[in-house]
């Protein structure tokens, strides 16, 4: 803490001040070891050769956060989704960390004028950005620990970038996955629907057969008919994946 204030003085008068100032934006907290967020953005094309021949950029911090934002993420749906199987966790975990997803968080944080790069981004690698939110992550880990890499993950990430529930919608329409299956493999099915009867609470309980060439696919239950052929088409899914 003694560090983070004394770094706000010494910044005020720096040639770096808008770095810090935007760090602790981007961050939401006082960082103290500076000069692994300055590594955290250097690009490899804007490398610092040392007397000994290395060069200091941003590649072994993106590797050590690759790992940690994977662990992090793993355990943020492991308690956050209580009920949910491993399937659908490592589907919504690839999501979050894939490369679009963690190039367009990146660009919503700001950390696209963070980087120091001697080439345009179209003519480097092409998620640049999502590879220096990693290195940053990295960064963090470093100088703060995990429980703060946990925390930024949360609170500066998910809470403000990431969509968890459109995310996570994707898995649950099972009906639109079979569809585009369907239409891939240029197959023909047919949702089959109509209402059974009634449980014994007088909920109307609805049946769906999905039929693949006029051959049954799955068939689900539900107390409409849109929840009847999600669960049939979840069925149907089970069934080709085999």
């Amino acid at each position: 803490m003694l560090q983070g204030i004394f770094n706000i003085v010494y910044y005020l008068f720096h040639k770096d001040r808008d770095f810090f100032f935007n760090l602790v934006r981007i961050l939401g907290f006082l960082p103290a070891k500076i000069s692994l967020y300055k590594k955290a953005f250097t690009h490899k094309s804007a490398s610092v050769k040392l007397t000994n021949g290395n060069r200091i950029n941003n590649e072994r911090l993106e590797y050590l956060g690759d790992a940690v934002l994977g662990a992090i993420v793993a355990e943020f749906l492991f308690l956050k989704f209580e009920t949910s199987d491993e399937g659908f966790l490592s589907k919504l975990r690839a999501r979050i960390v894939k490369r679009k997803q963690l190039d367009s968080t990146a660009i919503n944080m700001g950390i696209p004028m963070m980087i120091t790069s001697s080439s345009h981004p179209e003519n480097t690698s092409r998620h640049l950005y999502g590879n220096a939110l990693e290195a940053l992550i990295g960064a963090i880990y470093l100088d703060r620990g995990f429980p703060k890499a946990k925390k930024f993950f949360r609170k500066r990430m998910v809470k403000r970038h990431i969509d968890l529930s459109k995310l996570a919608e994707k898995d649950s329409d099972y009906k639109s996955q079979i569809i585009e299956w369907a239409q891939k493999n240029k197959q023909d099915i047919v949702f089959k629907s109509f209402e059974e009867g009634k449980d014994k609470d007088k909920v109307p309980v609805f049946m769906s057969n999905l039929m693949l060439n006029e051959e049954l696919l799955g068939s689900g239950r539900g107390n409409s008919k849109k929840e009847a052929e999600q669960q049939a088409a979840k069925v149907a899914l089970n069934s080709i994946s085999k």
